[in-house]
């Protein structure tokens, strides 16, 4: 079997509130969950699950590739929400996007203090 990307644990002060941010800002459904996870799944399969570690949570950085509807309709969520999103990973283009690589992009915080990146075309 060749090699594809399973599953993840994204650690969250509030789980719950984590899995609602993603599930809202990219309009995927609920996955069954168990345990110390709330889960998620992407349309490729991919599940993300969110925990509450008993330590500080460092900042992780997390890229998703969606088609330009999607884009269009987060982005506005984004925006209706008052989310501060930058164009760039350095945060010195606020309130804008980008259209690097032939696409359209969007860096934002999700409510844990990950760096979440939003594109529609991949890098390579």
């Amino acid at each position: 079997m060749p090699v594809s990307f399973n599953h993840t644990i994204i650690p969250a002060r509030d789980r719950e509130e984590s899995a609602r941010f993603y599930r809202e800002l990219f309009e995927v459904p609920e996955a069954p969950s168990w345990g110390v996870f709330t889960n998620i799944q992407l349309s490729d399969g991919v599940l993300l699950q969110f925990a509450e570690p008993p330590v500080d949570i460092q900042m992780h950085h997390y890229a998703f590739l969606v088609d330009d509807e999607l884009f269009d309709r987060a982005y506005r969520r984004l925006v209706e929400r008052g989310i501060e999103h930058w164009a760039d990973p350095f945060q010195k283009q606020p309130g804008e996007i980008n259209t690097d690589h032939g696409g359209r992009g969007v860096y934002f915080f999700d409510p844990a203090g990950h760096g979440l990146e939003m594109i529609t075309r991949p890098y390579l």
